[in-house]
């Protein structure tokens, strides 16, 4: 497989994870964002917590949710657990009127 087709085949997955996303936004209540991650959710609960070292981290636990990744073959996950020492990000979508 030649570098060409590598990237025409990882443009295409981002092309299709973004009309997933397209179809699938409506459905969730929270935009949230890591650094290393995007997630759609109904349902959020962050924890701020301490190291042994003394350090803060952040414990980020998503409940029905979507995740923006094109590698995973699912992307619908029930639960989601994160621990990051980085910003969350957390924005309430407006609910289009029927």
């Amino acid at each position: 497989m030649s570098a060409e087709d590598l990237e025409k085949y990882e443009t295409e997955m981002e092309l299709q994870l973004y009309r997933e996303y397209r179809d699938v936004v409506g459905l969730f209540s929270y935009v949230i964002e890591t650094e290393r991650r995007f997630y759609l959710a109904n349902d959020y609960q962050i924890e701020v917590r301490n190291s042994t070292d003394g350090e803060v981290f952040f414990e980020l636990i998503l409940r029905d949710a979507w995740v923006w990744d094109m590698f995973r073959p699912a992307r619908f996950v029930k639960n989601v657990r994160v621990v990051t020492f980085k910003d969350i990000n957390v924005e309430e979508l407006t609910k289009a009127e029927l």
